[in-house]
């Protein structure tokens, strides 16, 4: 068992190994779904599922400065339905409770943000292979070796770290930089409050 001391030098040797490319690959990213109006939908399981759903509320609120401001990012978390979520797990299987949201709503030219901290997770899968074959762009945000998430998605961001528990909190932490360093982006500035 670590102490606290040892736990804080272990997170940031955590957060020090992500790419930095891989960091302003998604910001990058972004700023081109804002600029073209695009949507930017969220997906992940079970913590990542709280972290898809923070990421698309960040997106679309943190990333505005007013109440009137016209032009937002366009994201939606497609974890944020209980009921669609239960009736096609119930009905038709769990591995299609995205892919499903997608062909509901999604467009070519919008992106696809799925996290998993394994990568394996069927249902992110699915997503992905439709949202690749329906002209989406794909981002992956794993852990671990990134499982065959990190393969398949097109960007990736990805923590080297085979612990679940840390890797769900260095992508907190990396996804809070991404929409800081958006949002500053989107009003030609830095400063961030």
């Amino acid at each position: 068992m670590m102490n606290y001391a040892e736990y804080l030098a272990y997170a940031d040797q955590a957060l020090r190994s992500v790419k930095p490319q891989e960091v302003q690959g998604m910001i990058d990213l972004l700023w081109h779904a804002y600029e073209a109006g695009s949507t930017v939908f969220v997906i992940g399981n079970g913590g990542s599922a709280a972290t898809a759903s923070h990421l698309a509320q960040d997106l679309a609120k943190g990333t505005r400065r007013t109440l009137a401001q016209k032009r937002r990012v366009r994201a939606l978390a497609l974890t944020d339905s209980a009921p669609f979520l239960t009736a096609y797990g119930n009905d038709d299987g769990y591995e299609f409770v995205f892919e499903q949201q997608l062909r509901n709503h999604a467009r070519p030219g919008d992106v696809l943000i799925a996290i998993s901290g394994s990568g394996n997770s069927p249902n992110i899968l699915c997503a992905v292979k439709w949202a690749k074959r329906n002209g989406l762009t794909t981002l992956g945000i794993t852990g671990f070796d990134g499982g065959k998430l990190r393969r398949l998605a097109q960007h990736k961001l990805h923590v080297p770290l085979n612990d679940m528990c840390t890797a769900e909190s260095i992508h907190s932490v990396l996804l809070h930089y991404v929409v800081l360093a958006l949002a500053g982006r989107i009003h030609g500035n830095v400063a961030w409050h």
